[in-house]
């Protein structure tokens, strides 16, 4: 007589995330991105670095209808005091300083008297909103210039992808200044516009690749065959998925666009007077960097620090949008 001996196999749960001292929280897409780019310290700086002076540059002379908190005019001139140096002091009288304080002219005067923080201030209100012109602009060409040649490929993809590459072939800095010398005297924002019109090829050679890899999707394909037009796939299904490669591209189209307007106003070819920017401010006083150096130190101060808080902004949303990083760690 055979016995039979019944064996049990128990399986053991695994491990949980909390036995491990970690815990998985399940967040959407928008939350992770939120997230992410909150923990990131460099885009943090940079945000607060730019808003500051944001809030600075349309708060303190006004924009427009709206008046702003400081009494001195950009156009305004006056009797030039103690040279036009600055009476700005940051140094607390117990380290041996005047105290800390504005003063009348807290960037100093130039040549005829005129308040330097206020032409400083206006400056960077133009150099600012031709920066954002020029990033929108040439973002929103490039992405649907992309995703033409991206979704529909052959012709239209061979047209306009030719047309991008004779386009890199010409130096940016060229063109532009062709572009702003016979646009200049029509005033800055026009100006912006039509240099966001020619500064679109990085943006859609980006949207291209994304719309090369998610059109071969099964969401695409399953759209296709219950009939969705185009255009729709385009705009409802493909696009809302390559927005993070987009607004990184637009940052980093910002940071170029304040470059690029300093370097055609410094040349002559940008914002003409009696309109001023930071470029033309730097152009305009470069004779004084020996004599009156603040005169091209505070323009200069404000593009590198425009430049370098809409670049850290970039970082810290290309980090956030990488979808290699799907799991956020309590």
């Amino acid at each position: 007589m055979t016995e039979k001996t019944e064996m049990t196999i128990k399986t053991e749960p695994p491990a949980s995330n909390d036995a491990q001292g970690m815990t998985i929280v399940a967040r959407t897409q928008g939350q992770l991105v939120r997230r992410r780019f909150f923990r990131h310290r460099g885009a943090l700086v940079g945000m607060i670095l730019f808003g500051l002076v944001f809030l600075l540059a349309f708060s303190s002379i006004g924009f427009g209808p709206i008046p702003g908190w400081w009494d001195k005019p950009w156009t305004g001139s006056g009797t030039v005091v103690d040279r036009g140096r600055p009476t700005l002091s940051v140094i607390p009288e117990f380290l041996g300083g005047a105290g800390m304080h504005l003063g009348e002219h807290p960037f100093g005067q130039d040549n005829i008297g005129k308040d330097y923080f206020a032409m400083t201030m206006r400056g960077a209100q133009v150099s600012i909103i031709v920066a954002l012109t020029i990033g929108l602009v040439s973002t929103a060409v490039g992405t649907v210039l992309g995703a033409l040649a991206g979704f529909f490929r052959g012709k239209i993809e061979a047209v306009i992808m030719r047309f991008t590459d004779v386009m890199i072939t010409i130096p940016v800095l060229v063109i532009a200044a062709v572009v702003g010398s016979a646009t200049g005297n029509l005033g800055p924002y026009f100006m912006a516009i039509m240099l966001g019109l020619i500064t679109w090829t990085s943006v859609t050679r980006l949207v291209r690749g994304e719309f090369l890899s998610l059109r071969e999707k099964e969401f695409v394909e399953a759209a296709r065959a219950v009939g969705t037009s185009s255009m729709r796939i385009i705009f409802k299904h493909i696009l809302p998925n390559t927005l993070g490669v987009i607004i990184v591209s637009a940052t980093l189209a910002i940071s170029s666009g304040i470059l690029l307007e300093t370097a055609l106003s410094f040349l002559g070819f940008g914002v003409k007077s009696p309109d001023t920017s930071l470029g033309l401010l730097i152009s305009d006083y470069k004779n004084a960097m020996v004599t009156r150096p603040w005169l091209f130190w505070w323009p200069g101060l404000f593009i590198v620090a425009i430049a370098l808080s809409v670049n850290f902004i970039g970082d810290g949303l290309r980090d956030a949008f990488d979808p290699r990083q799907n799991r956020v760690r309590d």
